[in-house]
């Protein structure tokens, strides 16, 4: 494990000159935003092409732990601390995105099912064939705590589908499971999945999403230049047409 990263290279030269670019680590609950209208937009108006990663959080921690270079981290909030306190991240830089909540999709066109409150909700995945859930993504860590806060863990899980990442809607949209669970914005990324709706408030779990820049970038205009787009008032559009919700500086 090392204790200092070096920043992103950048891209080579391919018949030209070299063109600028900023590597960016990303959570999967940002990707449709940043893919459809952020980033594309970003090089539009500035040249810098960004290498985008995206994985769960806890992934792209352990790529970081393994040393491999990045500019900008966007991911869960909470799992900064340890990064900033190994001197990784520089928390001067650190810029509050969005938040989402935990929601259920189900397979295209099949009834949705009554989730609006936890006794209907328990209900719901008890009747359910297979649930569909991850246990690396923030979303998956807190379902299979609240499962066992149910007191259901053990009948569910006994015919869950476990997905180790990506986007779980594609389980119901192939027939392993007629119910997946995930961020909200993350379901939205499998339009063939329809979703049911947010987990009733009175079990949700918001994650709370920030960008931050590696110390090694810290004095990189590219990356802050990213960084500074990614909180601008045409993310913040983006972010709200994928089902994050904007928060304000200081809450995430």
């Amino acid at each position: 494990m090392r204790d200092s990263i070096r920043p992103a290279d950048s891209a080579k030269p391919q018949n030209g000159p070299a063109r600028q670019s900023v590597t960016l680590f990303s959570a999967l609950a940002v990707r449709k935003a940043l893919d459809e209208v952020v980033l594309p937009d970003f090089t539009r108006r500035t040249g810098v092409a960004v290498n985008a990663v995206f994985d769960p959080t806890v992934q792209l921690v352990r790529r970081i732990d393994t040393g491999d270079p990045f500019d900008v981290l966007i991911g869960v909030t909470d799992s900064f601390h340890p990064l900033i306190e190994r001197g990784l991240l520089d928390p001067a830089t650190r810029t509050s995105l969005a938040r989402t909540g935990v929601g259920l999709a189900v397979p295209f066109g099949a009834p949705r099912p009554d989730i609006s409150t936890r006794s209907a909700l328990v209900a719901t995945l008890r009747a359910a064939r297979s649930v569909a859930y991850s246990r690396t993504g923030a979303s998956g860590l807190y379902f299979a705590q609240l499962l066992d806060d149910l007191g259901i863990a053990e009948e569910i899980n006994a015919r869950a589908t476990i997905i180790e990442k990506g986007f779980i809607a594609e389980a119901v949209v192939d027939g392993r499971a007629d119910i997946a669970v995930q961020q909200l914005s993350e379901l939205l990324f499998v339009p063939r999945a329809d979703i049911a709706g947010p987990l009733p408030e009175e079990v949700q779990h918001y994650s709370h999403f920030s960008a931050i820049l590696s110390t090694g970038s810290a004095g990189s205009t590219a990356a802050r230049s990213l960084l500074a787009h990614l909180r601008g008032p045409l993310a913040a559009e983006a972010y709200a047409d994928t089902l994050l919700e904007a928060v304000a500086e200081g809450r995430g």
